[in-house]
């Protein structure tokens, strides 16, 4: 591969029209972390597909994770195919089970600017003993996730327990001589350094009711999760603090037949997802914060939005926080204390004038189904989006909301046009000069799929834009010619034929997750590369040559996909915004989505490669 630019989202969204940002007084940036025309990956991270950059500190030092391995077999991994950097592979299929290993497919990196070697390159970051996913000597169990860092460099997010194993007396099958299980499914940590600081929630084990049984309690793990850290170190996040009723009934029936099946097997499958998604084993959840002193974490249950009443599984999460201790983030509630306008709905923690956090609700209209508040700056600045019917449609819209004001309601900003549209929108981050970045869709289509594209809002001006439309043409992946025109890069590549193929460098910007105080801005970006073939098993296809064949269209030309990468924006320090006109590109592709944060658990299965004689 003479040069890697793969980038971009789809054909609706580059043909976005003119109303989605013509002259504008914002910033304009630059992608920053393109080398040599592609988004890299460390060596760390080879075998993996895609990436999501998720907080940045004031240094210019970012968290996120990646997510999806390879489908690779062991004998591509000796003959070399290991990386796939040129093409699309499949990704490994996630499914739950008792009776196969657990094999990790989420996994947390760092990257800095001032990396002297390699600023910004993506570089695999351990939690709790995970090896990198590039190590095909050891299988990892482990999933690990990155959300967000403060700036002395503090990172946060959550962890699984590693996988346990008991040997199942009952088969004659060798491929299944065990059971598989771990202790928790999902656990909060804050890690400083080297240093790793494990916040287990309040409820991690059931008290068997019936006192006549020998076994009296089943260890469940419970659930927690860090999603955000201040400069005071104090940390945001969610806890189990409770089990369901539901949950309860089915921890039960595991100890009914305990004779039948382990235990801790019968709670690990009652907490996997089932057919529908849902997990059996439910908990009471509340929002959380965790102050870290000297590397001691303690923990604070933050009031729930209405009093419980009933046996009814309640939950509440803290998503974000200022430097004032303000937390953000979604409860349950009894809109205006009616128990028969039941919602979730944004919310905000703050200190009374006795040091204790006291719940307050955003208001929302009736015709709103549900809300959700995800950061909020040091100037009390909220920023969430809201579900709710718009031209007959149930639309996420944006909304900002000022929490210093005795009677404030939620604001919801224009976008593109004069009025509010139906385009859904959501913001992920506000800094402390009231930009906000989020992600927005692009297209008035009704019946199809909206493509999505990043966005930046000035709050001191309600200055709207599309960052694609402030990119400059560098950073979308034009050329400039001697005659001063621009033209899409060429990519070159060579498959399993020997043959080598061409197609439009493109990349295009579908979420801004974290803004700082400079403006850099971190998020998602889709890159362009051609799809390998797969036969009907759904392996790649290898050629003569050892390497994977592109799939390739009517005109013997490559087809392209697209797979998120991470991507850094900068304000640029001189250029412009590029006005090259997106709708001429026909390069041969097809829309693959995003995937957004989703704590997935992987086992995949058995795969062989087949080759071309």
């Amino acid at each position: 591969m003479k040069s890697k630019l793969d980038k971009a989202l789809s054909l609706v969204a580059l043909g976005v029209l003119g109303v989605l940002n013509s002259a504008h007084a914002a910033p304009v940036y630059e992608i920053v972390n393109l080398d040599d025309y592609d988004l890299p990956l460390s060596d760390s991270f080879k075998g993996t597909r895609n990436g999501y950059a998720l907080g940045v500190n004031a240094n210019d030092e970012l968290v996120g994770i990646i997510k999806g391995k390879k489908k690779l077999s062991s004998s591509d991994v000796e003959g070399g195919v290991i990386d796939v950097a040129d093409g699309i592979a499949p990704e490994e299929t996630i499914t739950y089970s008792i009776d196969k290993p657990i094999i990790a497919n989420n996994f947390a990196f760092v990257a800095k600017h001032n990396d002297a070697s390699n600023p910004w390159l993506p570089t695999f970051d351990s939690i709790n003993g995970t090896t990198d996913p590039s190590n095909t000597q050891v299988i990892n169990s482990v999933d690990t996730f990155y959300y967000g860092i403060n700036d002395a460099g503090i990172k946060v997010g959550a962890m699984t327990a590693s996988e346990k194993k008991i040997p199942n007396e009952a088969t004659t099958d060798k491929d299944d001589d065990y059971w598989y299980y771990r202790d928790y499914e999902m656990r909060g940590v804050v890690k400083n350094g080297d240093a790793e600081i494990d916040l287990p929630p309040p409820y991690h084990t059931f008290v068997n009711p019936d006192s006549t049984n020998a076994i009296k309690e089943v260890k469940l793990g419970g659930w927690s999760s860090a999603t955000a850290i201040n400069n005071n170190n104090l940390v945001a996040g969610y806890a189990s603090t409770a089990i369901s009723k539901f949950g309860s009934d089915r921890v039960n029936e595991c100890i009914k037949t305990a004779s039948t099946l382990p235990l801790d097997v019968c709670v690990q499958r009652e907490q996997y997802p089932n057919a529908t998604g849902t997990r059996n084993i439910q908990y009471q959840t509340r929002a959380y914060v965790w102050q870290i002193d000297n590397g001691v974490a303690t923990g604070t249950e933050l009031p729930l939005g209405l009093t419980p009443a009933t046996d009814n599984t309640f939950t509440a999460q803290a998503l974000g926080l200022n430097d004032n201790g303000v937390v953000v983030g979604r409860s349950h509630v009894y809109r205006d204390g009616d128990t028969k306008n039941f919602r979730q709905d944004a919310a905000y923690w703050a200190k009374d004038t006795e040091g204790k956090y006291q719940y307050h609700w955003i208001p929302m209209g009736d015709s709103i189904e549900n809300s959700i508040a995800y950061a909020v700056n040091d100037n009390g600045i909220v920023v969430g989006s809201y579900r709710s019917y718009i031209q007959g449609y149930l639309r996420d819209k944006f909304f900002y909301f000022d929490t210093n004001q005795a009677d404030a309601t939620i604001v919801t900003p224009n976008d593109f046009a004069a009025s509010t549209t139906d385009l859904s929108s959501k913001p992920k981050s506000i800094n402390n000069k009231g930009q906000v970045v989020g992600y927005i869709e692009t297209t008035y289509d009704k019946e199809k799929p909206r493509p999505k594209a990043g966005f930046l809002y000035e709050k001191s001006t309600g200055e709207f834009s599309n960052l694609n439309k402030l990119l400059t043409c560098e950073s979308k992946g034009y050329e400039k010619a001697s005659d001063g025109s621009w033209a899409r890069h060429q990519v070159e590549v060579r498959d399993g034929s020997g043959k080598t193929f061409t197609y439009n460098a493109d990349i295009i910007v579908v979420e801004g997750t974290s803004i700082n105080e400079e403006g850099t801005i971190v998020g998602t970006a889709f890159i362009r590369k051609p799809s390998y073939q797969f036969d009907k098993d759904g392996n790649i296809v290898i050629g003569e040559n050892g390497e994977a064949l592109f799939e390739l269209n009517g005109n013997g030309d490559p087809v392209t996909a697209y797979v998120p990468r991470m991507v850094v924006l900068k304000p640029a320090s001189s250029g412009e915004a590029c006005t090259v006109d997106d709708s001429t590109d026909t390069g041969n592709y097809e829309r693959q989505g995003a995937a957004t944060l989703a704590w997935l658990f992987a086992l995949p299965l058995v795969w062989f490669r087949r080759r071309i004689r």
